[in-house]
């Protein structure tokens, strides 16, 4: 009985890791879409030129 609950045990943690590594993926996905529209649409400064569009 022990065995089986281990072997349950270990199939859930490992389906439960692998749904969040699927999940910081898609994250990571929008994040480099809205970065890369940041960098993209980025607006113009009074001279013309183009403005840091982060603030550090």
């Amino acid at each position: 009985m022990v065995p089986v609950l281990l072997v349950l045990l270990l199939a859930l943690i490992l389906f439960g890791a692998g749904f969040a590594v699927k999940v910081l993926w898609w994250v990571a996905v929008a994040v480099l879409v809205v970065w890369l529209l940041g960098f993209v649409l980025r607006s113009t400064s009074a001279g013309g030129g183009r403005s840091r569009w982060y603030r550090w």
